[in-house]
């Protein structure tokens, strides 16, 4: 049977301990073509709410070559708009659909009113906030049937009435409601940097155990009112030091699956596999010492 007429994937595979690449629609045809030597695939939610379209039946047949993650941007996990519902049901049929071996979603808030913003806003680290994505994550996992990985979200300000870190925040969410974390050693770097926080301390506030992916992606340098700004762009390589960040958190997280992470200003795909091999590489080297 032809692959766009299945109904969803009757093989699913878990994601290896490997690195894989963002799957994007201007790089369908190549992968479909040449099945490039990665570990997995990582799919945005949204783009696949839909099973009638031509992303659906690329993403059906790659799911024949790959394992899978579905990673969402739109719940806004940590906003006060009532959940959207709507959201939920789509995202629960695409993960009924693709099987995914991941579901993610992220830390921060992105709608009010019932507007919506086109960025991931970072959260009040209170107890007050805790309670309340605590009891949204929970909604969200017994919606799906299924435990998410929350993701933490690169940062450009802080709140004055934080009553906890970032890291104490994620771990403590992660504890109450189950959830997993997919931790983005990128975003910990440019938060770290525009902050002023050593991100070790961020990795050494991480249960070992609650970490169940990691993103890996570029990011941009800013100049505002005379300081020196990280941006999470998502549109170059990764740099030496998120490199080196990365090794220190295979260091302590061990064998866990890696995701490059391109968005904006998209390479080839060579440019993206090599990427992959590297943090593979990396990875490798770092277990291996550890031995």
């Amino acid at each position: 049977m032809a692959a766009h007429a299945r109904d969803s994937v009757t093989n699913p595979r878990p994601v290896p301990a490997r690195a894989g690449i963002g799957l994007r629609a201007e790089h369908h045809a190549v992968i479909r073509a040449t099945r490039p030597d990665v570990g997995w695939l990582e799919a945005h939610s949204e783009n696949y709410f839909s099973s009638g379209d031509a992303s659906h039946h690329a993403l059906m047949e790659l799911c024949q070559h790959y394992p899978i993650s579905l990673h969402g941007v739109g719940l806004s996990v940590g906003g006060t708009d009532p959940l959207d519902r709507e959201h939920l049901a789509n995202l629960r049929g695409a993960i009924d659909r693709y099987q995914p071996a991941l579901v993610s979603e992220h830390l921060s808030w992105s709608s009010a009113g019932g507007r919506h913003t086109n960025d991931l806003l970072p959260l009040p680290y209170t107890h007050e906030a805790l309670r309340h994505v605590a009891s949204r994550v929970d909604e969200i996992q017994e919606a799906l049937s299924r435990s998410l990985l929350i993701e933490n979200v690169s940062s450009y300000l802080e709140f004055r009435g934080a009553e906890m870190t970032e890291w104490e925040f994620l771990a403590t969410l992660s504890s109450r409601t189950g959830c997993g974390i997919l931790l983005d050693v990128n975003n910990i770097y440019v938060s770290a940097r525009n902050h002023g926080f050593d991100a070790r301390d961020y990795l050494d506030g991480i249960p070992r155990a609650a970490v169940g992916e990691i993103h890996l992606a570029g990011h941009s340098t800013r100049q505002l009112e005379g300081r020196t700004l990280l941006v999470d762009t998502h549109n170059a390589l990764v740099c030496e030091e998120v490199w080196h960040l990365y090794s220190q958190a295979v260091a302590r997280f061990g064998a866990v699956p890696a995701l490059i992470e391109w968005d904006m200003d998209l390479p080839d795909i060579e440019v993206l596999v090599a990427e992959a091999h590297r943090a593979d590489r990396i990875a490798g080297e770092t277990l291996a010492l550890a031995a």
